[in-house]
C-alpha cells in the first residue's frame, strides 16, 4: 500500500474538480516572478532579495499597499503575538498578503493598485495610509514567513500572483482597529 501525497509533494495528477496540483515551491516561485513585475530591474531585485531578504518594487502597476501602524493592528486582533495576528489577518483579509516590517513596526496588506483612487484613501488616515502609484516599497522575499528568521516577513503569505486584499475590507480592518484602539483608551 502506498502512501497518499502530502500536500507539499508534486504531482502531474489533475486533482478531482480537474486542476493541476502544485507544490508550495511552485507557487512561491509563481509569486515571486510576478512581484518582480514590479521592479525597476529584475536583477537587482533578485540580488536584494538574496543578499538582505527585501527588495525595492514599485506600487501601482500590479499592486499598492496599505501601511499600517502595528498599534492599529494589534488592537484590531485583540493581540501582538505573532500566531494570533496571523490567525486574524487570514481570517479577516480573506487570505489576502499582509508582510510586517518589524523594525519600523507596520504591517502592509497589498491591494489591488485602484485602492489609491478609492475615497477612503484620498488622504492618509491616523495609523493607516494607501501608499501612492509611483511609491516604492521593501517587500520581502516571497519565502519568508518567519518573524524570528527576518525582520520583514510574510503574515500571510500570497497564495499565488495577484491574490490581493480587498480594498474595502482593508478600509474596515482599519476602522475596527481605530475603533477597537478608542474602547481601549489611553
Amino acid at each position: 500500500m502506498t502512501s497518499p501525497k502530502t500536500s507539499s509533494e508534486h504531482t502531474d495528477a489533475p486533482s478531482s474538480a480537474g486542476a493541476l496540483v502544485s507544490t508550495r515551491q511552485e507557487r512561491e516561485l509563481a509569486v515571486g516572478t510576478w512581484l518582480l513585475l514590479s521592479a525597476d530591474s529584475r536583477d537587482r531585485a533578485l540580488e536584494e532579495w538574496r543578499t538582505g531578504g527585501i527588495a525595492l518594487l514599485r506600487c501601482g502597476m500590479r499592486f499598492t499597499a496599505v501601511r499600517m501602524d502595528a498599534s492599529l493592528i494589534h488592537a484590531a486582533a485583540g493581540s501582538d503575538a505573532p500566531k494570533k495576528v496571523r490567525e486574524f489577518l487570514a481570517q479577516v483579509l480573506h487570505n489576502g498578503p499582509v508582510f510586517a516590517d518589524q523594525h519600523n513596526r507596520r504591517y502592509y496588506a497589498l491591494v489591488p493598485p485602484s485602492a489609491a483612487d478609492r475615497p477612503e484613501w484620498s488622504k492618509p488616515r491616523r495609523g493607516a495610509e494607501c501608499l501612492a502609484r509611483g511609491s516604492f516599497l521593501g517587500v520581502p522575499r516571497f519565502d519568508l514567513s518567519n518573524p524570528e528568521d527576518a525582520f520583514s516577513y510574510w503574515v500571510v503569505p500570497m497564495d499565488g500572483p495577484g491574490d490581493l486584499c480587498p480594498a474595502l475590507t482593508v478600509s474596515q480592518l482599519v476602522a475596527y482597529g481605530h475603533s477597537r484602539s478608542a474602547d481601549e483608551g489611553p
